[in-house]
């Protein structure tokens, strides 16, 4: 497994598996397929992009990606972290491996604090943060889909 930081070029593979995830269900509060451009302005090239990094297998094919950036809302020093594995690789170790390059990264960049907010239904993204030791410090019980369905979201911390 390659873990490395994206360039615009990844943006496409990105995609793919993020509409992918949307496609699914369940697991990202994104509910509409996103656009190459959006995915590499919002990971990779927007000002508020910290760092994004990709997992790739060693034939370049991509597994997943973690991207960090700095979002209105949060407090100084903390940034948003957002993570996305393609469902045939979840616990693989990809999660981990893209934590620790991210981590670092973050770091680098002077981020205190990384939080993730995940719907409250999704089991996998709960369990991946809790296993990386993010730990709860708020939530939205009557965050809703598009939809209306209320699934709610849990914001979890992780210092850094």
């Amino acid at each position: 497994m390659i873990i490395r930081p994206a360039t615009p070029s990844d943006a496409p593979a990105m995609t793919a598996l993020q509409n992918e995830i949307i496609a699914i269900g369940g697991t990202t509060a994104y509910q509409r397929p996103r656009s190459e451009d959006e995915v590499c302005e919002d990971y990779i090239t927007a000002p508020e992009a910290i760092c994004c990094h990709v997992a790739l297998e060693d034939d370049g094919s991509l597994i997943g990606f973690q991207a960090v950036g700095r979002w209105p809302g949060l407090p100084d020093g903390w940034a948003d972290i957002g993570t996305f594995v393609s469902p045939a690789r979840q616990r693989s170790g990809a999660g981990a491996a893209l934590f620790a390059a991210t981590a670092q990264a973050a770091h680098a960049a002077s981020i205190t604090t990384l939080n993730a907010t995940i719907r409250a239904d999704n089991a996998p993204g709960l369990g991946y943060y809790a296993r990386r030791g993010f730990r709860d410090y708020g939530s939205d019980p009557d965050w809703a889909l598009d939809d209306g369905r209320v699934v709610g979201r849990i914001h979890r911390r992780f210092d850094l």
